[in-house]
């Protein structure tokens, strides 16, 4: 079995495609069942952020698994897979592991070293726990992958090069000024409650606003998340939650609104803010349609046409195509939309004292950021990451061989000094003890140097083959080598988080 991902990112994909293809939790628990019923694929793990979407399995084919991963992605996805295919890209073995530590890492992110990805990798792992999908290799890569980033973030400055999206949002919005400075005093509208909202409400406390309102569709969680800020341990803020209905009248009294929800379509519409603002909306044509290169349709030949750099001409284009213009005048509302798909209406960046930063526009600034040099240093760590992961992978590859073969050499100690006591029956117990030891001692000595050898052996690469070697020389039952393997499998310790 191998390791494979397909997936889209904002690195391959325009954000209109991520914001079609986004996945609500239903759909991606779908996804994994429906990705374990497919025949190539035994384990199944799904990531599903706001700026990417990677399928991860354990599959016997790499053909047939990147045709079938595609077309489930496009199945659950709504988005047709002729459509979906060009902006696919696909990692095989070490090239997918290489890929996930880089994605904990936050190498891969839109804002570099941004440390939220861990928490959603964290989760990825669980749901794929909670529904049995994911096994060995998937448990053992995910949990690497998350001691890697947290390896990356410990020993190196990588926080520096980036911040979380929330932090890079509200940097956006403050066009430069110090973010405490900004927000001081201000009323800020938070809707959703759920890990991106609550990092924003909590940062937007640490900033120094004066009162945060929360809403949510589910009442019971923006009251929690309003306890939570209320802490006399916490932010200590002024804060009070709403229903939704109230979000509009909400709209009147903020300076500042940050939304971050799972609903399908817009939340705050351009009217709605322009009638908050008592502004005439002013309907704008679209901008016309850019006229950009084809990505290729193979997703083999994909990732090369991401390195060269195609694609970020494509997004680029995309993004000049559709980003409007921001309104005139001083800014009286200002709209951090962190949602896939988006939030709030883009035709209010035309309104009048709005400013809109979104997660397009997020890509757009952070392609521009400064990369610090210890971005260099996390890239050495990944790679030899990567090294002693697939080292332990082939030499775990071939424990089952030599737990079977030890397993064999012990059945055959007992049967010979079961005999012994046969043929010499009038030994004592310490005899009959003196000589089982010496056995299994002279089994043992001779049994441990080739062990040892072996497991060396496999741990390099094109090391897989000794274990098939070691089952011919020793004419070892494969059932007995596939029982130890599914006693592994099944610990139900192995790989909790």
């Amino acid at each position: 079995m191998s390791l494979l991902v397909v997936g889209l990112s904002h690195r391959s994909a325009p954000v209109s495609v991520l914001e079609r293809a986004s996945l609500a939790a239903e759909t991606q628990a779908k996804l994994l069942q429906d990705t374990l019923a497919a025949e190539p694929a035994v384990e199944a793990a799904v990531l599903a952020t706001c700026n990417r979407i990677e399928l991860y399995a354990d599959v016997d084919k790499f053909h047939a698994g990147v045709a079938e991963l595609s077309t489930l992605l496009a199945q659950h996805s709504g988005v047709g897979l002729d459509e979906l295919t060009p902006y696919l890209y696909v990692h095989y073995e070490d090239r997918a592991v290489h890929h996930l530590f880089s994605v904990a890492c936050g190498l891969d992110s839109m804002v570099v070293g941004e440390g939220q990805i861990l928490g959603q990798i964290k989760d990825a792992l669980a749901l794929g726990q909670e529904l049995h999908t994911a096994g060995r290799l998937l448990n053992d890569l995910f949990q690497q992958a998350l001691r890697v980033g947290k390896r990356a973030h410990s020993e190196t400055g990588i926080d520096r090069a980036g911040q979380s999206l929330v932090t890079f949002g509200l940097e956006q919005l403050s066009a430069g000024a110090d973010v405490t400075g900004w927000a001081r005093g201000k009323r800020a509208l938070v809707i959703g409650a759920g890990s991106m909202s609550s990092l924003a409400a909590a940062t937007l406390a640490r900033a120094g606003v004066a009162e945060i309102v929360v809403a949510n569709r589910t009442r019971a969680r923006a009251d929690r998340l309003v306890e939570i800020l209320r802490q006399p341990g916490g932010t200590g803020v002024a804060a009070r939650a709403v229903e939704m209905a109230a979000v509009t009248g909400e709209l009147t009294r903020a300076d500042v609104v940050v939304s971050c929800t799972g609903a399908t379509g817009l939340v705050l519409t351009a009217e709605a803010v322009a009638g908050a603002l008592g502004l005439a909306l002013d309907p704008a044509s679209e901008a016309p349609a850019a006229s950009v290169p084809a990505p290729p349709a193979d997703p083999d030949r994909h990732a090369a046409w991401v390195e060269n750099g195609s694609a970020g001409t494509v997004r680029q284009a995309v993004r000049r195509a559709t980003v409007p213009a921001q309104g005139a005048g001083p800014v009286r509302l200002a709209l951090l939309d962190l949602a896939m798909p988006r939030d709030i209406d883009g035709a209010t960046a035309r309104l009048d004292g709005v400013r809109l930063v979104d997660i397009e526009s997020l890509a757009e600034a952070s392609a521009d950021a400064p990369m610090a040099a210890d971005v260099d240093q996390v890239r050495t760590i990944v790679a030899d990451e990567v090294a002693a992961f697939g080292a332990a992978q082939r030499a775990a590859h071939i424990t089952p061989t030599v737990v079977a073969l030890r397993t064999m050499a012990a059945g055959v100690v007992a049967g010979e000094i079961e005999r012994l006591d046969g043929r010499l029956p009038d030994l004592d117990e310490k005899q009959r003890a003196e000589i089982s030891q010496t056995v299994r001692r002279v089994v043992d000595k001779l049994l441990h140097a080739p062990t040892v050898r072996v497991k060396q052996l496999a741990s390099e690469p094109g090391g897989a083959g000794y274990a098939d070697a070691l089952r011919e020389l020793f004419d070892l039952d494969p059932q007995t080598v596939a029982a130890v393997s599914r006693a592994d499998l099944n610990d139900p310790n192995r790989g909790r988080s």
